[in-house]
């Protein structure tokens, strides 16, 4: 072994006993979600390191989800863990026609039967969140800022259901969600057409009626296939 590399194992080996011992903290102090970790230098101290191995060591917490940075604050302990694992799997996916249906079909699922709870909970303000986000959505300078105000629009839509496994459900997806909006928004017209379709839903839900919202939001969910590129191949049994 040479030099070089017993330097490298033997860095490598001191962040990982950082990161061990930071998580044994974490259940000796009984910390959870909200909880600040102690600053860099005091974690330094306690653990007999570098400021440097502790800092490389909550760089790997925060590639977890399970610390994130604060201003003011420092590493605040967090739990983005499935969320992390959701930015990797829609950083590997392939948007194909075939993903998209199958995406877009379990969306239905939830978007289309929330009829009955939207009825029940949603308000004027309510109707208020999803305008302004509409047309920040129709104004947004860039596509992906579009995009994001598209998953925002859906995000606040199942949050007025007020089913609260829902909206965490669609809080881990968000990574996915928002690549698939961003994949059916390559075009001016498609945030445009999106648009419409969103104020077609508004109009439903003002007026309460069950099957225009029904009609209005099949019809979205499937609109933005025709942007994405056909599958190469064909679809196994």
């Amino acid at each position: 072994m040479t030099m070089e590399t017993a330097e490298i194992e033997d860095k490598g080996s001191a962040v990982d006993h950082a990161v061990d011992a930071i998580r044994q903290l974490m259940r000796e102090r009984n910390l959870g979600v909200g909880d600040a970790l102690p600053s860099e230098i005091e974690l330094a101290a306690m653990f007999n390191s570098s400021r440097n191995t502790v800092r490389e060591a909550i760089r790997i917490l925060k590639a977890y989800g399970i610390v994130e940075s604060r201003q003011k604050v420092g590493a605040v302990i967090t739990d983005r863990r499935q969320q992390a694992l959701m930015e990797l799997f829609s950083f590997a996916l392939d948007i194909s026609a075939e993903s998209f249906l199958d995406i877009q079909g379990f969306r239905r699922l939830i978007e289309v039967n929330l009829s009955d709870l939207l009825f029940e909970n949603i308000d004027n303000a309510g109707i208020a969140r999803l305008e302004a986000i509409n047309d920040a959505m129709k104004q947004a300078p860039e596509l992906s800022d579009a995009a994001e105000c598209d998953f925002k629009f859906h995000a606040e839509l199942v949050s007025l259901a007020d089913n609260r496994t829902l909206s965490q459900v669609y809080g881990i997806l968000q990574p996915l969600l928002q690549r698939l909006m961003e994949a059916g928004k390559r075009s001016r017209d498609a945030v445009e057409s999106s648009y419409d379709e969103h104020c077609d839903i508004i109009a439903a839900l003002k007026k309460q009626d069950r099957i225009a919202y029904a009609y209005h939001m099949n019809r979205h969910l499937h609109a933005g296939l025709q942007f994405i590129e056909p599958s190469k191949e064909p679809r196994q049994i």
